[in-house]
């Protein structure tokens, strides 16, 4: 697994099967958050390098959304480290089995229940975590989303994008729930015009905001040609 420093305040783990996974450990002033939880071969790695980067303990992990290579290695982690689970309360129910994931035919538990909690809410909206500020982002999955780091100018993105030599590119359409969603959340880059965004299955992007437009006319263009 391969550890890249993202900005200050941000690092991120890759590992490889076939594409790319990442997962993001961002420093807090008490400890550090995971965003995403990748595969389960990933925890031993994720833990020794918060051991070894000694910037205090992990403090919770943060879903984008709860897919198997986001969700893999929370079980491992948590048999180490007790700390709580969050994901947006749209997604628990197709994380845990209850309901089958849009254009699935079987609900699929990726978590028991009771592991993960929702994510705290104001004003309907998921609430600041620390430095991070989640944004509901859905169409690759229901209840999925992005988290904005503010002051490094960094989107965690997740799912909502792959990316190819630095450009933005649609999530899988194999496993994207609603594509035409996905690509108007998309334009969450556009509200916040973050430096850079971070993608699971692909290289950081930077200034997406510039690329976005494009990116959106390609897409529609790719979805009214194909069925998806």
């Amino acid at each position: 697994m391969k550890a890249e420093r993202v900005s200050e305040h941000i690092w991120s783990l890759r590992t490889w099967i076939i594409i790319p996974i990442r997962v993001w450990i961002v420093v807090e002033e008490d400890g550090v958050v995971l965003v995403d939880a990748g595969i389960g071969a990933m925890a031993r790695g994720i833990l020794a390098f918060i051991d070894k980067l000694d910037a205090g303990p992990l403090k919770a992990i943060v879903l984008t959304h709860g897919h198997s290579d986001h969700t893999g290695s929370v079980k491992a982690i948590l048999r180490n480290r007790q700390v709580p689970v969050y994901a947006d309360g749209i997604e628990l129910p197709y994380m845990e089995g209850e309901q089958p994931y849009p254009r699935r035919k079987k609900a699929v538990p990726f978590l028991p229940k009771g592991i993960a909690r929702p994510l705290p809410e104001a004003g309907g909206e998921p609430a600041p975590f620390g430095s991070l500020t989640p944004f509901r982002t859905p169409g690759h999955s229901p209840g999925h989303v992005a988290y904005y780091h503010e002051r490094d100018g960094v989107l965690l993105a997740g799912d909502l994008f792959t990316s190819k030599r630095g450009r933005l590119q649609r999530p899988m359409p194999m496993f994207t729930a609603d594509m035409a969603d996905a690509v108007r959340s998309g334009a969450i880059v556009k509200k916040l015009r973050p430096a850079s965004v971070e993608i699971c299955h692909g290289g950081p992007v930077l200034h997406p905001a510039e690329q976005y437009d494009a990116y959106a006319r390609k897409a529609g263009t790719v979805n009214n040609g194909l069925s998806l």
